[in-house]
């Protein structure tokens, strides 16, 4: 198994450190206000950090002798896209992106206005895009075509919550 891989299981194994990754992602903390919030000791937060670090799935920012945790949120997403399936396909030159995509898996589409609207593939309802050799188009789905060889990332945008706003009334 890949060792980076083997890192970052490890990392998300605990509950500790699950709970650390969420704390972060309301913003950075100094690593004494971690272990006060999760409510474990500095020493034991610290060799959680570490974990977490060796897995990239956190930072350490030095101002002077103070260390801030912060979250890369990055590096989470990019962990989730290798557990995309991977499907291999010969075309005609020409061919559309919505006619490859036809022919690996059952795709429902609607036409809103003059745009054609991939709004289902393989059953799943839901928001997609698409990322040709790791750029986006602004073309749709039945006006790309293929010319030379390329990987296609088709993306489901899926509800992640990147703010939850905690909104109360002054009184």
């Amino acid at each position: 198994m890949n060792g980076g891989r083997e890192n970052l299981f490890k990392a998300i194994s605990s509950d500790t450190r699950l709970s650390i990754l969420e704390h972060l992602s309301e913003g950075d903390m100094h690593i004494s206000g971690l272990a006060r919030e999760i409510g474990i000791s500095v020493p034991v937060a610290a060799k959680h950090v570490k974990i977490l670090e060796k897995a990239d799935l956190i930072e350490r920012k030095k101002f002077g002798n103070t260390h801030m945790i912060g979250i890369k949120l990055n590096n989470i997403y990019s962990f989730l896209d290798h557990f995309a399936e991977n499907r291999r396909l010969e075309v005609e030159q020409g061919t559309t992106l919505l006619d490859a995509l036809k022919s690996v898996a059952a795709v429902e589409v609607k036409k809103m206005g003059n745009r054609v609207k991939v709004i289902s593939t393989d059953g799943e309802e839901g928001f997609y895009i698409y990322e040709v050799d790791g750029k986006f188009s602004d073309k749709t789905v039945d006006e790309y075509e293929f010319y030379d060889d390329a990987v296609v990332e088709w993306k489901k945008l899926v509800p992640v919550t990147k703010k939850r706003l905690l909104v109360s009334i002054r009184r």
